[in-house]
């Protein structure tokens, strides 16, 4: 876990009762830090507050909004700093998908991923700016995905929506440091995660979804969520060996991956087990709002809890941190 010596901060987490988002609740919750979990699901959220207060937070409340709605993301800013004050770190996790073939994808289904899984972090970040600019201080961390930077089959409406998300952080990243201002916006790309999604995604495969192996456990997730709050001056980070080779073989060979992903991304992405017929969806409603299901999905048998990439990428970092201050030099935007 990140040190982590200053004051309980207010921290917001949206996409809060399931997946990455309640971990990162539980991670920020142990450093006694002040919580507003955002999600759409009544159950979930319930089960992260207590989570939360079980692991130590200063105060968690949950706050019902759908991201995509951009009213809603304002109010929920609003409740945030009206109940726990001034918002110092805002997280950006909530996401839905549709794995299916992209001609199997309606444009109601391709417009509700785009919108929750790209606008909503735009309307989320947006509002929260408003706020922090004219304080001059505050982070907002992008939960983002190895799929930023490389597309893969059977998600591409989710691919779309990260690529959209990677292209305006950098554009908003440039913006805020020729403003001179001290807020913060950096971003973390994730690779396969053991999150609840793959029981509730909305699915047209044949078999059940699941994470492309290697799977991490979500408290990696959270893990570096935590480290980019404390040290925003990066402006990504990648977690996980998976996301560092994927990245790298699609910058240097990608009309490779392009051929390796055709022959293996169908089949990596599901599970020998036939779709249930019954099984939910959280695309429009949520399927939290009655069952809380956690942070973690059905893969615990399979995922790591450890990254050592992870670990040498903090490690490297502090280390130049060190360095840096013994030299008497700021930190830089990298």
């Amino acid at each position: 876990m990140a040190e982590h010596t200053s004051p309980p901060r207010t921290v917001v987490v949206t996409g809060a009762s399931g997946g990455i988002g309640r971990a990162c609740a539980v991670a920020f919750a142990a450093r006694g830090d002040r919580l507003a979990l955002v999600a759409r699901g009544r159950a979930g959220l319930e089960g992260a507050v207590r989570e939360a207060e079980q692991a130590g937070a200063a105060k968690a409340i949950a706050i019902e909004a759908d991201v995509a709605d951009p009213k809603a993301v304002e109010a929920a800013v609003q409740q945030a700093e009206e109940e726990l004050g001034p918002v110092d770190v805002w997280v950006n996790v909530a996401f839905t998908s549709v794995f299916a073939p992209f001609t199997e994808i309606t444009p109601a289904e391709f417009r509700r991923v785009t919108e929750v899984s790209y606008l909503g972090y735009v309307y989320a970040t947006g509002a929260v700016l408003r706020r922090m600019l004219p304080r001059n201080r505050g982070v907002i961390v992008q939960v983002g995905s190895a799929i930023a930077y490389r597309g893969i089959p059977l998600q591409t409406a989710y691919s779309g929506a990260k690529h959209a998300l990677q292209g305006w952080h950098e554009a908003l990243r440039c913006e805020l440091l020729a403003a001179g201002t001290r807020v913060r916006s950096t971003m973390v790309q994730m690779p396969a995660v053991n999150t609840p999604q793959f029981d509730w995604v909305r699915s047209r495969l044949p078999r059940r979804a699941q994470p492309v192996p290697p799977i991490y456990q979500p408290e990696v997730a959270a893990r570096a969520v935590l480290y980019a709050a404390d040290h925003p001056q990066r402006r990504e980070y990648w977690v996980g060996g998976s996301t560092v080779a994927t990245l790298v073989a699609n910058a240097v060979v990608p009309g490779l991956l392009d051929r390796y992903l055709a022959r293996t991304g169908f089949a990596s992405q599901q599970t020998p087990q036939p779709q249930p017929a019954d099984q939910p969806d959280n695309l429009f409603e949520p399927v939290d709002a009655r069952q809380d299901f956690g942070a973690h999905g059905r893969f615990d048998d399979r995922a790591k809890a450890h990254s050592v990439q992870q670990w040498a990428s903090h490690a490297v970092g502090a280390a130049a941190g060190r360095v840096r201050r013994l030299l008497g030099r700021p930190g830089t935007q990298t």
